[in-house]
């Protein structure tokens, strides 16, 4: 058994949602925010959910106030926001902290399996490596969550197989996606 399966989250209600209740889906975690240059993202995300969930696909959205203060708001805040503005039919979980002490466990344990592996040629990923090079020296050399949308794809198996920076191109993801599935 892997040990993607050992942890758990806490949804908006409260309650621990197992990640072994996923065990033979494809699954996509992604630290979220609400009010980031990236927040369209969303919109991808909920394509790629309504093309692949009746297949095996599910999304774990875990919204996260680290980055610039960027989810500002409650979870039921944060849900209605997704729901109204692109429609999300995946849910989001409480919002947590993805580094530092308080970080989630199971954002821990992603960090190990796929540690930072920069962020490409864009123009975003320029913007992200001069902005980050500010925050942290170090940011190239170390696992830690650089921004909001990260995502990693765990496979049926609960294998991490793949980390994808807010800068990889949503299409890139897709394939990805539609490759495990």
């Amino acid at each position: 058994m892997s040990d993607f399966y050992n942890y758990s989250v806490t949804k908006r209600d409260g309650s621990e949602l197992p990640m072994s209740d996923f065990k033979g889906k494809v699954v996509l975690v992604v630290n979220t925010a609400t009010g980031c240059g990236f927040t369209p993202h969303y919109k991808d995300l909920e394509e790629i959910y309504e093309a692949f969930h009746d297949k095996g696909l599910e999304i774990l959205d875990i919204p996260c106030n680290q980055f610039a203060g960027q989810t500002p708001g409650t979870d039921d805040e944060v849900h209605e926001f997704c729901t109204l503005h692109y429609n999300t039919q995946f849910d989001q979980m409480t919002k947590s902290d993805v580094n530092g002490d308080n970080a989630l466990d199971l954002y821990k344990y992603l960090k190990s399996q796929k540690s930072f592996a920069g962020f490409g040629k864009s123009p975003k990923a320029s913007m992200m490596n001069a902005m980050l090079k500010k925050i942290d020296p170090d940011y190239k050399n170390n696992a830690e969550i650089k921004w909001n949308f990260t995502k990693f794809l765990i496979d049926r198996d609960g294998n991490v197989v793949d980390r994808f920076e807010p800068t990889t191109s949503m299409k890139t993801v897709r394939a990805a996606v539609e490759a495990l599935i």
